[in-house]
């Protein structure tokens, strides 16, 4: 090991790690959601159309979920702060960017920028917190770091949309610049210290394209649907990935160890329902935005005050989720905060032009409590299920699963805009057919998220296997 286990639970070190993991937490959501509320205001100054809207989240998702696990592999190397720190740098510098785009090609391309940064951050920062904190005290900041995220979902909505309303969108991105700069100086100025488990190892390059092109190529070919060039992007995919298997099999220190997923039943499992949860739940917001200001005439910032509902509620029981974690079967937790998201979509799907708000905010309100009861306690398994040595890429794994499943939900919102809209903005004559795909959206939603409780229970006995 290159670094001595005294030294791994430094005291002057662990809560400015957990500060800067934190604020991080708290900030790329932040942005995304924001972001949500503005995306009507967005799509009218740049006459975008609807899809075009769901690419401004969408070329962000993909860029993450490319390189997310090739960033945790070089943190294993080189040093997970080392590649936290530059991420939040770029994630910063691009936001910049993005606040002085002046057309929608500009901005689609700084978010795909905006995507690298934020892979760096995301591959790292819950690996960080794992390598600083004993395993007794794990469950407690992992939890107060889901907090931070939802902390971050719960006032994007509220405070993106004030911004958007009293002093227009981009102020959205220079706010993160701020918060950016804020986690760079505690970074770099508090935290002397560095892990890396894995030092000294080589990266696999070659595997790392074959893995970043092949899911890139699934995952934009799943937006082109249903159009036949999405099927031949898919189909592409399948071929590199065929590749990347190849590759992966006969090399002695490949980009993803196989065998992790070949021999942990725990790992594979928690990784799956944290993908099909993120599919059937990422979209909501996005879609409750548009839906309050086209369908109810919401402006910005009503429509935003009311989308906290669900993600306050979320921060304020994800510590105590993450503490439940460390006493009781996390299976059992994450399965019963499924089976409420089930609940939550199913009511959502009889949305109607005349729905009132006393409606909507207390299912959101639920959905949140059942966001909070799943998200720790899967996180949880997934990192406790794993040795030390592979904690970069279990972090980084998850992360994926969770970036694929989160551009899965948008993909499968796209094809339903193609399906009943076409690319075309959303004008008063399209508002029924809008209406019409939003509540198929939530029915899929539903759906899948059903799958998922069924998965989550699949797992097995959790608390007497995962690695202490």
């Amino acid at each position: 090991m290159p670094y001595n286990v005294k030294s791994m639970y430094d005291r002057n070190y662990k809560k400015y790690v957990l500060i800067a993991s934190t604020v991080a937490a708290f900030l790329t959501p932040f942005m995304s959601s924001s972001l949500n509320v503005a995306l009507p205001t967005i799509g009218d100054e740049l006459s975008m159309d609807a899809i075009s809207l769901g690419w401004v989240q969408t070329a962000y998702l993909i860029s993450i979920g490319a390189l997310l696990l090739p960033f945790g592999r070089l943190a294993d190397i080189f040093g997970r702060k080392r590649v936290f720190d530059y991420g939040i740098l770029l994630f910063t510098a691009s936001s910049l960017a993005c606040a002085f785009s002046v057309s929608s090609s500009m901005l689609i391309v700084t978010r795909v920028i905006q995507g690298i940064g934020s892979a760096m951050i995301f591959g790292n920062s819950v690996a960080m917190l794992t390598s600083a904190y004993p395993p007794q005290e794990r469950g407690k900041v992992l939890g107060i770091n889901v907090a931070a995220v939802y902390f971050g979902l719960s006032v994007g909505p509220f405070l993106g949309g004030i911004l958007t309303q009293q002093l227009g969108w981009r102020s959205i991105l220079i706010a993160s610049v701020l918060i950016g700069v804020i986690v760079s100086v505690i970074s770099l100025w508090k935290i002397k210290q560095d892990w890396a488990s894995s030092k000294g190892e080589r990266f696999d390059l070659a595997g790392s394209i074959f893995y970043a092109s092949a899911l890139t190529l699934f995952m934009y070919g799943l937006t082109r649907l249903p159009e036949l060039s999405g099927l031949w992007f898919i189909l592409a995919a399948l071929a590199v990935a065929g590749i990347f298997i190849k590759w992966s099999s006969s090399n002695s220190i490949p980009i993803i160890n196989l065998t992790l997923f070949k021999h942990n039943r725990i790992f594979v499992v928690s990784n799956i329902v944290a993908l099909i949860s993120y599919s059937a739940t990422f979209a909501i917001s996005f879609l409750l935005s548009l839906y309050l200001q086209y369908t109810k005439g919401m402006p910005p910032q009503t429509a935003g005050f009311v989308l906290i509902a669900q993600p306050i509620t979320q921060s304020i029981f994800s510590p105590l989720a993450g503490r439940l974690s460390d006493r009781y079967e996390p299976r059992v937790l994450a399965s019963i905060g499924m089976g409420a998201i089930v609940i939550g979509l199913a009511l959502f799907s009889q949305l109607s032009n005349d729905t009132m708000l006393a409606y909507i905010i207390p299912i959101l309100a639920f959905m949140g409590f059942g966001y909070a009861l799943f998200s720790s306690p899967n996180i949880h398994a997934v990192m406790g299920s794993v040795r030390e040595s592979q904690q970069g890429i279990a972090s980084a794994t998850v992360s994926t699963m969770r970036q694929i499943g989160m551009t899965l939900s948008m993909a499968i919102v796209m094809l339903l805009f193609a399906v009943y809209i076409g690319r075309v903005q959303i004008t008063p004559q399209h508002y029924d057919a809008f209406l019409n795909s939003v509540k198929t959206a939530f029915i899929v939603f539903a759906c899948l998220c059903l799958a998922g409780v069924l998965a989550s229970l699949m797992r097995g006995k959790v608390r007497g296997d995962i690695r202490r």
